[in-house]
């Protein structure tokens, strides 16, 4: 039976017209695209739009240092932002601009129905006034002394140090950014969207439809009245002008959100459809699914504000709002000094986008966890994975196909039917990884079948079988290029010019999900094209002095503050532990460490300390392994889809509650800080095993 095609409208959040894409926005919009790619495999009707977020005062002043206005220093930037995109692979089905006929409308229409309902009120606030510059000092007109830990050069609205958000007002001397003047304090009135009238409503729509460690944050905020919130601005401003405001427009985090419905419109004027059917109105028929993927450090703009002003305006919301964490490079985060603030354009000019794609997915667990760019990891696994375990199969049979057997196909016997079985019977378990975004396992998965692939090749050993016996030699060949084409459909959301490329090696113009169900016999193979090559350290090193600022510039990027990081400043103090007897190298040699994803994680019922493992540990198949360190981990469902580090020859214990396959490794004091290790960990002191 027939699953029913699906219609599914998602988006990414859409990127600033003020600077340039970087691997740090990467990792959104790939792993994005990798779900929306996935979708159209699997038949469904899927929507990408994306759109330059334009408005907003940084977008003015950067037009005023470059002598442009700010209408074309946007669409210069919107340019520049999808050739990146494009050179990623990423597909939107429209990528547009908030600076459009649409949006205006929309904000329009917004607003007036936000106002219908009684949710906007008028305030009197203190804001800053330039007398030199005769303008009010929005938040990024202005700098000063953060008020929460005094750090210097810090902009009106937060603190690129601590993390702290306050009111520009609440500056230590403050001074205008474009002329250096010090402004004075204002009282002025501006509009708010009040929440509170959504307390209700938001209460309910949470759980349903974000994490539930999203949900959990979000909800500590509803043991009281929720705040309004600001969203207008001032003249002068690059963006609306709100209707019945003379000199007031709307503050940039209002029309961004409504640039996806604005996107979408234009979308379905240029292709004959109606938005009604892709965005559908509040209690109307579910005529489409919507999904938004978002960094963490935009939660509350698109959990709480975004789905009461949709409310409010009468559409309905999404179905889910899917959060990431942000990329750090080699444990840290992205730093321009250190070379690893990296744009997309440098990235481009050094490495190809299928390897930064594939290690992507390998890392992506579908958690609001961060994602570490370990540089040698990065390179290691991309020339193991990607090259010598999966193009493999490829480059040895095609090649040798062609050179040895006149690049025709054969036929397949038992065991070559026996392998493809193998390779079918994943489609399940992937399919279901994509759709859950947890595109570490599908990789997992992916590879594994790359081991099966290769091991028949090895075992039939079709170099020495040619120079006796062309037919079997083909035989095997035929069976090993039908594994790779399984495979290669599996990896065309993650890698789609590498399926590209696949599919002309088997004369073949379209792949759906179901392509996997046919085998390819006694056809000519097409002209071998390599598919992946290894890369070197040398190329990234490269990057990254490209990447590299000059002394005497600015140099630190971060975001939000990361819990997480445990302090060091005491570790000296801490009193030293015992030393047990000292051991010499061959008794460390003797450990043979390996890394598995972890499938499942429970607690062990009567067992206040120990936590079940199911590890995937790749060819040596699934492990369950007992581990200790239930009191660092309260809720185990966080581990799933991590990578851990593991033991793999210890031998096996029998426990009262079963049989223990290896030992976690894990930093820190369970309980207090630390964790499960993971091939990108920070080890922490008082590192143990468990």
């Amino acid at each position: 039976m027939e699953k029913e095609k699906r219609r599914i409208v998602v988006t990414s959040a859409l990127p600033y017209a003020n600077g340039n894409i970087h691997i740090g926005h990467l990792v959104e919009y790939i792993q994005t695209d990798i779900w929306a790619r996935y979708q159209r495999l699997a038949g469904n009707e899927c929507v990408y739009v994306c759109a330059a977020d334009t408005h907003g005062t940084p977008v003015m002043i950067r037009a005023r240092q470059e002598g442009t206005t700010p209408e074309e220093l946007v669409e210069k930037m919107r340019a520049e932002h999808l050739r990146d995109f494009t050179g990623f692979q990423i597909a939107f089905d429209n990528y547009y601009t908030t600076n459009s006929p649409e949006n205006k409308a929309l904000s329009e229409r917004f607003y007036a129905a936000m106002e219908s309902a009684g949710a906007v009120s008028e305030k009197s606030s203190p804001q800053l006034w330039c007398e030199h510059c005769k303008m009010s000092l929005p938040d990024r007109f202005v700098k000063g002394t953060c008020p929460k830990c005094g750090a210097p050069g810090q902009y009106g609205d937060s603190c690129d140090k601590c993390g702290s958000t306050y009111g520009a007002e609440e500056l230590g001397d403050p001074h205008c950014t474009t002329c250096g003047g010090v402004p004075t304090v204002r009282e002025a009135s501006q509009l708010y969207f009040e929440l509170e009238p959504w307390h209700g409503y938001l209460e309910k729509w949470l759980p349903g439809h974000v994490a539930g460690d999203v949900a959990n944050k979000l909800l500590e905020w509803f043991g009281e009245p929720l705040r309004g919130w600001c969203i207008s601005r001032d003249a002068p401003y690059f963006g609306f002008e709100i209707p019945g405001h003379a000199g007031k427009f709307f503050y940039v985090w209002v029309d961004a959100p409504i640039g996806y419905i604005a996107s979408l419109e234009n979308w379905c004027a240029k292709n004959g459809r109606r938005l009604a059917d892709y965005w559908p109105a509040d209690g109307a028929e579910k005529t489409a699914e919507i999904y938004h993927f978002i960094g963490k450090d935009i939660i509350r703009f698109h959990c709480m504000f975004w789905p009461a002003m949709l409310k409010a305006a009468g559409f309905q919301g999404p179905e889910k709002v899917f959060v990431h964490g942000f990329l750090t490079v080699n444990g840290e985060k992205m730093s321009k000094s250190k070379g690893t603030f990296v744009s997309a354009r440098t990235y481009l000019d050094h490495l190809p986008p299928e390897a930064l794609r594939f290690y992507y997915a390998a890392k992506t667990g579908g958690t609001t966890d961060d994602m570490d760019l370990n540089l040698a990891d990065f390179v290691q696994r991309v020339n193991s994975d990607l090259v010598g375990k999966i193009t493999n199969i490829a480059s040895r049979c095609a090649q040798m196909l062609h050179k040895r057997l006149g690049g025709t196909l054969g036929a397949l016997d038992g065991e070559a039917r026996a392998l493809l079985d193998e390779c079918r019977a994943a489609a399940p378990r992937i399919a279901g990884f994509y759709e859950d975004r947890r595109f570490n396992l599908a990789i997992v998965e992916i590879c594994r079948l790359a081991d099966v692939a290769n091991a028949y090749f090895d075992k039939r050993a079709p170099w020495q079988t040619v120079k006796t016996d062309a037919e079997t030699t083909r035989t095997t060949l035929t069976a090993a290029l039908n594994a790779f084409r399984i495979i290669a459909i599996y990896l065309k959301p993650v890698l789609p010019a590498y399926a590209d490329k696949a599919m002309a090696l088997f004369g073949e113009s379209e792949w759906t999900w179901r392509s996997i169900e046919t085998s390819l016999e006694g056809c000519a193979l097409g002209p071998y094209e390599y598919l992946a090559s290894r890369i070197e350290m040398k190329q990234v090193d490269e990057m990254i002095a490209a990447a590299l600022v000059k002394p005497g510039e600015t140099g630190e990027v971060s975001h939000e503050s990361r819990p997480g990081k445990a302090k060091r400043e005491d570790a000296a103090a801490a009193p030293a532990a015992p030393l047990k007897s000292e051991i010499t190298f061959p008794d460390f040699d003797k450990l043979d460490l390996r890394i598995g994803v972890v499938e499942s994680c429970e607690t062990v019922p009567k067992s206040s300390k120990l936590l079940k493992f199911v590890l995937d540990a790749g060819t040596l198949g699934r492990r369950t392994i007992f581990s200790g360190i239930r009191a660092a981990y309260p809720d185990p469902s966080v581990l799933v889809g991590r990578e851990v580090v593991f033991v793999a020859n210890l031998a096996p214990r029998k426990m009262s509650v079963g049989v223990s396959e290896g030992m976690i490794l894990y930093a820190g004091e369970p309980g207090k800080s630390g964790g499960a290790l993971s091939p990108t960990s920070e080890a922490g002191a008082g590192a143990q095993a468990t």
